[in-house]
């Protein structure tokens, strides 16, 4: 692919993405990022302190707030959160009129009042562009300390979506490739919803059995809603389905995790995130109402978006799940 890669996003997760993206090999790397004392600062000092403490960029990262830089990219990673894709792409405006221009949406959630998914919104503003998206079972400090890790990036195009793979493919991070858009999207979005509510079973001490079990009713709820929804059954047995959750409903370092357990032990909503952007917790409510226009049942989301809505506790969200007339397991 001719023309640099553009991340736009400085944070830790495209931080740690510009850094592989150098280390498969395929040319320059645009790191952009809104702020131009915060680029001059990265490009000064090579690190991201704030995001990534200790990890040095790759010499053929260029950070920059220059818009018009990106407008040079073969290909844009929008490594922004899902309320703030709409919102960057707007900022960027005739940048990414570019023809064919392919824009690879890297964030896990549905945006909240209009119940858009993120390659809907590219689709929305860049007509012109070719929307893609990039998820799975990932931790930003995991690549960028170059610790192995697979993704998958899905394109409606799957010549595109092949070659995208191959450019972002490095020695560490391996990237899958194929065409259900929608279906990664989802994983990936409700895969934080639940991943709260694996949390609070952590924090209320429920125990390893109460995980396992959310766990995996949880997944039948995610394989009900992406169905309802057109995705495909091989897409949420793969990383961005099933291979996500995993991750994010048993490890502390997922911020889902950590706020759902804040949730468990008794912390409200307000305090339990610590200053952090949780992603399930914008998603919850619009997953459920989703769900309940495609009548689709979720009752874990359900749970977890009236507890983030004060209507009830953990405890009773617990007896409330536990209580569930008894049927055949679906």
């Amino acid at each position: 692919m001719s023309g640099p890669l553009a991340v736009v996003g400085a944070g830790a997760w495209g931080t740690a993405l510009a850094n592989a993206a150098a280390r498969a090999g395929g040319g320059r790397v645009l790191l952009w990022g809104r702020n131009p004392d915060a680029m001059a600062v990265l490009a000064a000092t090579r690190t991201n302190e704030r995001a990534l403490p200790g990890v040095e960029l790759a010499p053929e990262i260029e950070p920059t707030a220059d818009a018009a830089a990106v407008g040079a990219a073969s290909a844009v990673l929008l490594v922004v959160p899902a309320q703030a894709v709409r919102g960057a792409l707007a900022g960027l405006g005739s940048v990414l009129a570019a023809p064919d221009l392919p824009i690879i949406v890297c964030a896990k959630g549905i945006e909240r009042g209009s119940g858009a998914f993120p390659c809907d919104i590219v689709a929305e503003l860049c007509p012109r562009a070719v929307p893609a998206v990039l998820s799975g079972p990932s931790f930003a400090a995991d690549v960028a300390r170059d610790l192995p890790t697979a993704v998958v990036l899905a394109s409606a195009k799957a010549g595109l979506a092949r070659k995208l793979a191959a450019r972002l493919s490095g020695p560490a991070l391996r990237v899958y490739h194929g065409t259900d858009v929608r279906g990664v999207e989802i994983g990936g979005a409700a895969k934080n919803v639940l991943a709260i509510a694996c949390g609070i079973v952590a924090g209320r001490g429920l125990g390893e059995s109460a995980r396992a079990a959310l766990v995996a009713r949880g997944f039948a709820e995610l394989a009900r809603f992406a169905r309802a929804h057109g995705a495909r059954a091989e897409t949420l047995m793969g990383l961005s389905g099933l291979g996500d959750l995993v991750l994010t409903c048993g490890s502390a370092q997922s911020r889902n995790f950590a706020f759902g357990e804040a949730l468990g032990r008794g912390e409200v909503p307000a305090t339990a995130a610590a200053g952090k952007l949780v992603e399930g917790a914008f998603t919850a409510p619009v997953l459920v109402d989703k769900a309940a226009r495609a009548g689709v049942d979720m009752p874990i989301a359900q749970a977890v978006a009236a507890i983030l809505d004060g209507a009830i506790t953990v405890n009773e969200a617990v007896d409330m799940l536990m209580m569930r007339p008894l049927k055949a397991e679906a």
